[in-house]
């Protein structure tokens, strides 16, 4: 399920920036990058440095990005999952682009009931990262959650104007209390999660621990470097959660 929300996700990024998508099956997209999309995920920076300091013509990359991993699957490509550098920049190019939109269902003298969707990032920390990304709606009017709100966007014909004769019903719940909702949503589920991946790196913590005082057991005055390292074992292995909204927007639909 986690391949197939990535993959969703990089096809969805690639249409809105107008970059082409040559060749698809489930498991890989090869893509055509625009230049600008180029230079935001590729780290290609003297490349795109030389091209416009001489004014030549520029040549963006064609990747294929693999989204699911297979011992058959015979292609050369980019494996791409949450925790790829690749992956971090392709969400940071999407803040940078405009990570908050407004959005109409293209449909022409419709009542349209006001939803706020929101992407989710949640980043499990540790000496080991674990990302997981939800996607949330909630309707303004009468505060139902949906989950996977991406992909029925993703079904429906959407427009940034508002389409002929058509009416935005007016929101009863406020935007700002609605992402509290969905950031309570998301809150839960970490509360329901399995979380002994925190047990676990706290064990790892404790005998990193026991090393270290091991080398210094016969010191009364502990030195600097031990306090440093001390404290860098900390840094590394104490758990931690981080939530974050990757995009989102007011969508009026049917």
């Amino acid at each position: 399920m986690i391949a197939e929300q990535i993959h969703h996700y990089l096809r969805t990024f690639f249409i809105e920036t107008n970059c082409k998508i040559e060749e698809e099956t489930s498991d890989y997209l090869t893509v055509q990058l625009t230049a600008d999309i180029d230079k935001r995920i590729m780290n290609r920076p003297f490349y795109w440095q030389f091209i416009e300091s001489t004014k030549g013509e520029p040549n963006p990359l064609k990747v294929t990005f693999i989204t699911k991993q297979k011992e058959n699957l015979n292609i050369r490509g980019e494996y791409i999952h949450y925790g790829s550098m690749r992956m971090h920049q392709i969400f940071q190019a999407t803040k940078d682009l405009g990570c908050f939109v407004q959005m109409y269902e293209d449909i022409e003298g419709a009542s349209l009931f006001p939803w706020i969707g929101a992407n989710f990032k949640v980043s499990y920390h540790t000496d080991q990262t674990k990302e997981l990304l939800f996607s949330l709606g909630i309707n303004l009017i009468h505060g139902s959650v949906k989950s996977d709100f991406q992909d029925i966007l993703c079904a429906l014909q959407l427009t940034d104007e508002l389409p002929k004769n058509a009416y935005c019903l007016p929101y009863i719940v406020s935007p700002m209390r609605a992402i509290e909702r969905l950031e309570t949503a998301i809150e839960n589920y970490i509360a329901n999660d399995d979380l002994s991946w925190a047990d676990e790196a706290k064990k790892r913590w404790k005998r990193e621990q026991e090393i270290l005082d091991h080398f210094y057991e016969d010191v009364e005055n502990k030195p600097e470097i031990y306090e440093i390292e001390k404290k860098a074992l900390e840094e590394r292995f104490q758990p931690r959660i981080k939530i974050e909204i990757v995009s989102g927007g007011l969508f009026y639909l049917k």
